[in-house]
């Protein structure tokens, strides 16, 4: 599953859970990349449930909408991602350092309330 939420002009929620094709990459995407038109000083939600690792088809299609990706990048200043696995967490963060202009800061699932409140909704 690939959800995208549009929660408010200036937040949009993101849920995987699962394992993800390639179209349901597809269409996630494009979902993100459409609920993300006008926002602006926005913040993100990421929550990443159990999951498999996605195929070789599945990258190849993120990888062919990067552009797309890196024309989200200045919309958002803060994302929180959500996760039980440490290195999921790090990952995520070590990434954030590579964004300038973008925040992103890794929880707990259960520390949800937190993220919310860091991301100041």
């Amino acid at each position: 599953m690939f959800k995208v939420t549009k929660r408010s002009s200036g937040r949009v929620d993101i849920e995987l859970e699962g394992a993800l094709d390639a179209d349901t990459m597809r269409i996630g995407l494009d979902e993100l990349v459409e609920n993300s038109q006008d926002v602006e000083n926005g913040r993100m939600l990421y929550r990443i449930g159990e999951f498999k690792m996605p195929t070789l088809e599945t990258v190849a299609v993120e990888l062919g909408k990067i552009p797309e990706m890196f024309s989200l990048i200045g919309k958002y200043d803060k994302c929180a991602v959500l996760n039980d696995a440490d290195w999921v967490r790090k990952v995520a963060e070590v990434k954030g350092a590579l964004f300038p202009g973008m925040e992103i800061k890794s929880f707990p699932i259960a520390e949800q309330e937190a993220a919310e409140a860091w991301l100041g909704s």
